[in-house]
């Protein structure tokens, strides 16, 4: 493979996986809180919130990117104070990371909003009534049943990361090294005379890491099952 890809090309494919990974990993936490919340939770807004974390869903990619780019951009107030705190993302591979985790969020929250609604409250009543605690009940017996949701949540994510391209390229653009990632490095190949070569190579690599991590996921998400089934 080393012999295949070229070093911009390896530059793409290493960036992807930054940005996938990092994009992950940053989402899960809130992603678990949200679904939580929206499975579990009876309050004012609940709807409201539900519509707000399933936007990125319904629209344009184009759309959530411009918004980030009017609200995190340098000459932005909220962009400003950030970067006063050393923090930016526009134009950044640290951007390219939030855009695509924005975008896969909705993907993981319904995953795991589905495990979470499939787990018996009666379990979690039984452990509340010989007296633990919320948090130990989330963690002994509603986190360990729900881990394959988790899981197949965190692979949506992760894939959705990886092709992002619509948001992050009108957020962060193209710039090599930094935010070119996999998707906007086909791109511009494309539009390249004789890049056709490169970009089919990149969509090989595309196909092939996708493939891996789903074949990944359900086997986890299986054996991680009959562990929980006992």
């Amino acid at each position: 493979m080393t012999t295949l890809l070229g070093p911009q090309e390896w530059a793409a494919v290493g960036l992807s996986l930054k940005v996938a990974m990092v994009a992950t990993l940053v989402s899960l936490p809130l992603a678990v809180g949200v679904a939580l919340l929206l499975a579990r939770g009876r309050f004012l807004g609940r709807e409201a919130l539900n519509v707000v974390v399933h936007l990125p869903l319904v629209l344009p990619p184009v759309v959530v990117g411009y918004v980030l780019l009017i609200t995190l951009s340098p000459v932005a107030p909220l962009g400003q104070g950030l970067a006063a705190l050393g923090v930016v993302f526009a134009f950044r591979w640290t951007g390219a990371a939030l855009a695509a985790g924005i975008m896969g969020f909705p993907l993981m929250v319904r995953a795991i909003r589905l495990a979470i609604e499939a787990v018996d409250p009666r379990l979690e009543d039984a452990a509340a009534t010989l007296g633990a605690s919320r948090l130990r009940i989330f963690a002994t017996i509603t986190l360990p049943l729900i881990l394959p949701g988790v899981l197949a949540g965190s692979v949506l994510g992760f894939a959705k990361a990886m092709g992002e391209f619509g948001a992050t390229i009108t957020f962060v653009s193209n710039i090599p090294g930094e935010t070119r990632t996999l998707p906007s490095a086909i791109y511009a190949f494309l539009q390249q005379p004789g890049g056709e070569g490169a970009a089919l190579r990149l969509v090989t690599v595309s196909i092939i890491v996708a493939t891996v991590a789903l074949i990944a996921s359900e086997a986890l998400a299986r054996h991680m099952a009959r562990r929980v089934r006992g």
